[in-house]
């Protein structure tokens, strides 16, 4: 299709202004109008783009027929019914992350896009990472060998929310990578964390994902840590690899490095022989992972395309933040993912 995708985004605070800036810029798609409760908020941003109407109602968006794709980048309570509204009037919708608060919100989202036959895609940044895409490659070729387990850390002294803790805030990011490495959705979560600023709310939390063939997954959440931390390790049988979001021009790192078993030859014991090889860095394609995802969306959308993080991608999401969370309120407990 040649005809640019005529689109509107709701929500410009935050995290919305950085889709402002991307989608504004596309080059297949026409912002028509920013959506927001807040005038200041608004004002601000139509102050970078005077081409664009900005409206304080979302129901002008809907009301207009030339608009095509809705972008949600609202506070994670609302993306239910927002995005539900969208769909039902026909337009595809983009939906920053959680794409809802249960999994029985997620799940019907994800059945209505494919009975009004819409795209529906969730913003799952980290899915668009080039080093992200390049590790899922290492893993399928078998670089690594079979992978064993792998750990992240997403901390900080950040953003502290009052309506959703760190692991719902944070977790998502990890939750969607690790799905998506591994290739599937784990079948427990055991979490624990702690509620130190605000009653209820946790401010950090550590969660472990296991998976029905033995792998493992460790997830560290928290706004409140001295350091700011986003960094990704995998283990596998052959080589481990390294995955720095911080680092300027180390991104990945992968080592030749693993444990083998063998039988000793005197007793015929078994003995675990260390390896220990090169450090790679490897060439990670360039890209900016915003723009990579908005582009994935216009040409989704425009090109009739399948969506990588779709209904379904993020119903899986949602359905392991669900089981954390249930963990969390039963002491770490190990909970079973809903299928």
């Amino acid at each position: 299709m040649n005809e640019p995708l005529q689109l509107a985004i709701v929500g410009v605070g935050n995290w919305g202004r950085n889709l402002v800036r991307h989608f504004a810029h596309a080059r297949r798609a026409r912002l028509k109008y920013l959506c927001d409760r807040d005038g200041r908020t608004l004002a601000t941003q139509l102050e970078n783009h005077p081409g664009v109407q900005g409206v304080r109602d979302f129901q002008t968006v809907l009301d207009d027929p030339d608009v095509q794709a809705v972008v949600i980048a609202t506070d994670a309570p609302t993306h239910f019914e927002l995005a539900t509204a969208a769909l039902k009037s026909g337009r595809h919708v983009f939906v920053e992350k959680p794409l809802a608060l249960n999994s029985d919100d997620a799940a019907r989202l994800a059945a209505l896009s494919r009975e009004v036959n819409r795209k529906l895609m969730v913003g799952h940044l980290l899915e668009y990472h080039p080093a992200v895409e390049a590790i899922g490659a290492m893993i399928r070729g078998g670089e690594l060998g079979d992978v064993y387990y792998l750990y992240s850390q997403r901390i900080n002294l950040g953003v502290v929310r009052a309506n959703e803790n760190a692991w719902w805030s944070l977790a998502p990011h990890d939750v969607a990578v690790v799905c998506r490495l591994f290739d599937g959705a784990p079948v427990s979560v055991s979490a624990q964390g702690q509620c130190y600023l605000q009653a209820g709310i946790e401010d950090v939390v550590f969660a472990s994902l296991k998976f029905a063939d033995g792998r493992l997954a460790h997830l560290h959440v928290s706004w409140l840590d001295p350091h700011k931390i986003r960094k990704l390790t995998i283990v596998g049988t052959r080589k481990m690899v390294t995955f720095d979001d911080m680092s300027a021009n180390e991104k990945v790192r992968l080592y030749d490095k693993g444990a083998e078993i063998s039988q000793a030859m005197r007793d015929f014991a078994e003995v675990v022989n260390l390896r220990v090889g090169d450090i790679v860095i490897p060439r990670i394609p360039g890209g900016e992972p915003l723009a990579l995802e908005c582009r994935h969306f216009i040409d989704a959308v425009l090109d009739d395309k399948p969506v990588r993080t779709d209904g379904e991608s993020g119903l899986r999401v949602v359905r392991v933040l669900e089981a954390g969370q249930r963990s969390l309120r039963e002491g770490g407990a190990a909970v079973v993912v809903q299928r």
